[in-house]
């Protein structure tokens, strides 16, 4: 107070009125804890490789990130239980440890060392078999119990991800002396537990502003104190069939249009002497003939995807991999339009970004703005200038409007085409499993040779989420596996809730595209008498004008040919 009289920013009188006041205490909103380790993880190293161990521990920055509290805590929760229900499907590996069981075994079951990733479950050591269950003991002495509803998940586990038979007593799960997980079950009767089993299988999930490329929720893995690797970002997997939509993209900007016909059929190329023939196939081991390019993205056609490489070039399609930031130096190879490159989660996430923004270039980035001890600006991501921003009061007048000065990847017209085409692989495609969230949503599974590593990219219109599953050392996750089991049910319950209560918005269609009603199955302009009917997006000039003629799947079109129909071409 007396500063401020001195300064003249107060009167005498306003001084001893103020002086006057008992002395109390505001409380603001009070401060919020997050735990985001690999999110701010990522944040300190990049500080690190911009500033130096000196700058960022000695230099009083100030930063302010780009994480969404609550995102966060949904992302870590769905890919914790989505890595688990994996686990789970696939048996149990076995306990922790075996001790022998004596007086003092609660004394010797806390000198056990408790693995990293055990987060808040606890362990417990086997007591007695029982046939309903049996008596677990803890650390502290006490005794709960494990029923035997709580075992029959446990199916022993085999190589290659096989399971036995569901276990018909505690005995074909555990014995007297096993050290397990367990965790307390929730309800009125206290003392019961739940078996538990920390995954092998790691993942990561990355959630976007696609307008932007903030990144607004990152888990880099099950549990950071079991690992601080992070997946989203430093782990370089294959993307699977999750990379074909931009090979659609090129083909929409080079003479395609998603009702264009390309044969589904045996494809082989002679890799040279001493090497096998290669022979890719689809997931099913069948061929469809002659279909749209939008069936093949909803059904994931790899025949059809190779064939439409092979037509387009691979250079073009190596031209759209560094478009899109996915990658920098891909090998000019047929196996290459299948996803057999290495991409990391945050950059196949940001690509995904740039197809549902309009084609817009972003950039990701964990930090909006740095301060330095002075509290000067000493880096901003929204690099873009604002004449009218500075030293102006708000009185309710509107916002600015700043210039978008955002590069063009693809143009805004192909972008909704494609992303029209993924919105049809969740309502009819690989993607079905998102359909549950019931809102506007489009997206793409991935999976790789042998199932090693799945993947489900996709997007709302103003949030695009990436999420990824597989071993750090790659083996195969089971034979049934694949993106629409292990990483679309991780992107259905994220969006279920980040978009919770939130009104259906759906995707924005730029100027000059045109919607017609086709035949789903030919790509023909839809007769009166059709029932399998979709509206396709064309852009002007390439719509078809008449019904055409109606394809019976048996026509054999050999691999390079090209037919022109009314409706677009086979090819």
């Amino acid at each position: 107070i007396g500063r401020m009289l001195k300064d003249g920013v107060v009167t005498e009188r306003e001084a001893e009125w103020a002086r006057a006041l008992p002395l109390g205490i505001r409380r603001g909103r009070e401060t919020e804890f997050v735990s985001a380790e690999h999110f701010t993880e990522e944040v300190r190293r990049q500080l690190i490789e911009r500033y130096g161990e000196a700058g960022l521990y000695e230099g009083g920055l100030s930063v302010r990130t780009t994480l969404d509290p609550r995102l966060q805590k949904i992302a870590q929760r769905v890919l914790r239980n989505g890595l688990i229900s994996y686990d789970r499907r696939h048996g149990w590996r076995g306990p922790l440890g075996t001790m022998e069981i004596g007086y003092d075994w609660a004394e010797k079951l806390g000198a056990v060392s408790k693995p990293g990733s055990l987060g808040d479950w606890k362990m417990g050591v086997i007591l007695t078999l029982m046939e309903e269950g049996v008596e677990v003991g803890l650390a502290s002495g006490a005794i709960g119990i494990i029923p035997m509803t709580e075992l029959t998940w446990a199916r022993a586990w085999a190589k290659g991800q096989r399971v036995g038979p569901k276990p018909k007593w505690p005995r074909d799960v555990v014995k007297v002396g096993d050290i397990v997980p367990i965790e307390e079950l929730p309800g009125e009767h206290r003392g019961f537990y739940g078996l538990r089993q920390i995954p092998q299988i790691q993942g990561g999930l990355v959630a976007m502003d696609p307008h932007t490329g903030r990144v607004l929720a990152m888990v880099g893995g099950y549990d950071f104190s079991g690992s601080e690797f992070n997946r989203a970002t430093q782990a370089r997997r294959q993307p699977g069939s999750a990379f074909k939509p931009f090979i659609y993209a090129a083909a929409l900007e080079n003479g395609f249009t998603p009702a264009s016909l390309v044969l589904d059929a045996p494809f082989v190329i002679d890799q040279g002497e001493g090497r096998p023939k290669w022979k890719p196939a689809n997931y099913t081991k069948k061929f469809y003939g002659p279909s749209t390019l939008r069936l093949g993205i909803e059904k994931s056609r790899n025949l059809m995807t190779v064939r439409l490489a092979q037509f387009i070039g691979m250079e073009v399609v190596r031209d759209y991999a560094n478009r899109f930031g996915i990658s920098d130096d891909m090998p000019e190879m047929l196996s290459m339009a299948l996803g057999a490159g290495e991409t990391t989660l945050t950059r196949l996430t940001t690509a995904y970004a740039m197809l549902v923004n309009g084609g817009k270039k972003v950039i990701p980035t964990l930090i909006d703005r740095i301060q330095d001890k002075r509290g000067k600006t000493v880096f901003v991501h929204d690099g873009r200038t604002c004449t009218f921003c500075q030293d102006v009061r708000w009185n309710g007048q509107p916002a600015p409007t700043i210039k978008d000065d955002r590069l063009k990847v693809v143009d805004p017209q192909t972008a909704y085409q494609v992303v029209s085409m993924l919105e049809g692989a969740v309502e009819r495609g690989t993607g079905r499993r998102v359909k549950a969230v019931k809102k506007p949503l489009a997206g793409k599974t991935g999976t790789s040779n042998d199932s090693v590593d799945t993947w489900f990219m996709g997007f709302a219109p103003d949030l695009a989420v990436g999420v990824y599953g597989g071993f750090d050392k790659p083996r195969t996750l089971g034979r049934r596996e694949q993106g629409a089991s292990v990483a679309a049910p991780i992107f259905r319950d994220f969006m279920l809730e980040a978009l919770e209560g939130q009104t259906a918005i759906p995707f924005r269609i730029p100027p000059g595209i045109r919607l017609v009603r086709v035949n789903a199955s030919t790509g023909v302009l839809a007769r009166a008498s059709d029932r399998n009917t979709i509206l396709e997006a064309f852009r002007p000039g390439t719509e078809p004008t008449s019904a055409g003629p109606v394809l019976d799947g048996t026509m054999a079109i050999a691999p390079g040919t090209r037919a022109r129909s009314g409706t677009g071409g086979l090819y």
